[in-house]
């Protein structure tokens, strides 16, 4: 290759001299933005052509200069310098010049960019943001008011937060009025649920990684979910699904406050405040070797218990009326009420979805009414065939006269097993659960069953 040839197409000016001052070489370019021509300057000492040269002092000092302006004769240009070394001696030194407008499109371009780049922080930090405080949380019965005062005082602190209870009793909308309630409700929530991500893809989407960390990494790296939420809050939903390994590197965090992004070798300081969540016994895990217990203490700071819904059956109507008011936005021409006999309906039944079951049978409902009322026979089946159940093990309650007092015991018996059984129908383990709730075995269930001839 043609090294000259090379040097003439580079579209910067450029100017090379040796280790005694002489110029050797310049291009085109150079000639286009100093003005100065081939003839006037190669084979002669810099400073005599061009007092004025700066690079003259770079040859002595071997230091690299960016960015010097100069102004010569009317011309403005932008200079960058650098001593030139072979097998560790200094041969001379090179001189890279740019057009005044080329620095300006470069500086305009360089701005632009920084608007993209803010633009696009802007966007990630919007879809990231907590919508719900605690005026969303509607209730107090059960211990549910000691939970919601023992948050707020929880969001004035930087310690990290447990929230514990069934799938579908609000932990997230806990977890989002804390936010919206400390010091870092301007900046990111980011939630996460450690059981929807694959275990070999959570560690690159919580810490993110560096350009080349593995073969499918993405050019540049990428950024993780725990930087997004630098100043923030990181939501870690279904905390107790986390990989164990990656549960060491969680501990980090939470002892240090720095992360390392897979393949780097310096870790940062990020400023995030972690609230966990878990419908799982954190401490039965930990006995089982499936969660480290130094990491269960950490996050366990400050721990809050939501009370399901089958124990705060009294929030239900306060529930009802509020959830319709904002689902019934669609219908904002009907104004939809509910009726009270469906509301008892809905107080009869133990939602084992909690309020997010709660939730879609009243959007199943408002899609079934006719006109502006949701009335009982409006919600879902299975909701007014446990009412139908409740109403008739209500009924059944009393025991008729017989002839013997064993026949009557017999009787008062049966009705018993049989509300029982009813009762944990809907259960994973229905009959171990009535023998449970009726104090006896699962065998003598059985026994009493065959004697009573019940399914």
């Amino acid at each position: 290759m043609n090294v000259l040839a090379a040097i003439n197409s580079i579209q910067d000016g450029i100017l090379i001299i040796d280790e005694k001052g002489i110029v050797q070489k310049i291009n085109p370019e150079y000639t286009s933005i100093t003005g100065v021509e081939e003839h006037e300057i190669i084979g002669k000492p810099l400073l005599e052509v061009r007092p004025e040269a700066q690079l003259i002092q770079t040859l002595e000092d071997q230091i690299v200069q960016i960015g010097v302006y100069r102004n010569v004769n009317g011309r403005e240009y932008v200079v960058d310098m650098a001593p030139i070394h072979e097998k560790g001696k200094l041969i001379g030194a090179v001189s890279i010049c740019k057009g005044k407008q080329e620095v300006i499109q470069l500086s305009k371009t360089i701005l632009k960019q920084k608007e993209q780049i803010s633009w696009l922080e802007k966007k990630v930090q919007s879809s990231y943001q907590a919508t719900h405080h605690f005026d969303s949380i509607i209730g107090s019965t059960n211990g549910l008011s000691d939970v919601t005062n023992m948050a707020k005082k929880a969001a004035q602190a930087p310690f990290p937060i447990l929230i514990t209870g069934e799938s579908g009793t609000g932990k997230e909308l806990y977890a989002q009025a804390i936010h919206q309630a400390s010091k870092s409700a301007s900046h990111s929530f980011v939630p996460i649920n450690c059981a929807a991500i694959p275990k070999d893809l959570i560690e690159s989407e919580l810490f993110g990684y560096e350009n080349g960390a593995f073969t499918s990494a993405k050019k540049g790296g990428k950024i993780g979910l725990f930087e997004l939420a630098d100043g923030g809050t990181i939501f870690l939903d279904e905390i107790g699904e986390m990989p164990y390994l990656l549960q060491s590197k969680l501990l980090r965090f939470l002892q240090e406050g720095t992360i390392r992004k897979i393949g780097g070798l310096k870790e940062k300081n990020i400023q995030t405040r972690i609230i966990a969540a878990t419908n799982q016994s954190l401490h039965d895990l930990v006995r089982k070797g499936l969660f480290r217990d130094d990491l269960y203490y950490r996050l366990c700071v400050l721990q809050l218990q939501i009370p399901p819904l089958r124990e705060r059956k009294d929030d239900i109507p306060l529930i009802v009326h509020a959830l319709i008011e904002n689902q019934g936005k669609e219908w904002v021409h009907k104004h939809p009420v509910i009726h009270e006999e469906a509301v008892e309906c809905l107080k009869n039944y133990d939602w084992p979805g909690n309020v997010r079951e709660l939730k879609n049978a009243l959007q199943y409902a408002l899609c079934m009414m006719e006109g502006s009322i949701i009335e009982k026979h409006h919600l879902p089946k299975h909701i007014l065939n446990r009412a139908k159940q409740t109403e008739s093990h209500s009924n059944s309650n009393i025991i008729y006269p017989s002839t013997t007092l064993k026949a009557g015991v017999d009787q008062a018996e049966e009705q018993i097993i049989k509300q029982a059984l009813a009762q944990c129908h809907n259960k994973l383990d229905s009959k171990k659960d009535a023998a449970k709730l009726l104090n006896i075995s699962l065998a003598t269930l059985y026994n009493k069953m065959k004697k009573y001839q019940l399914n």
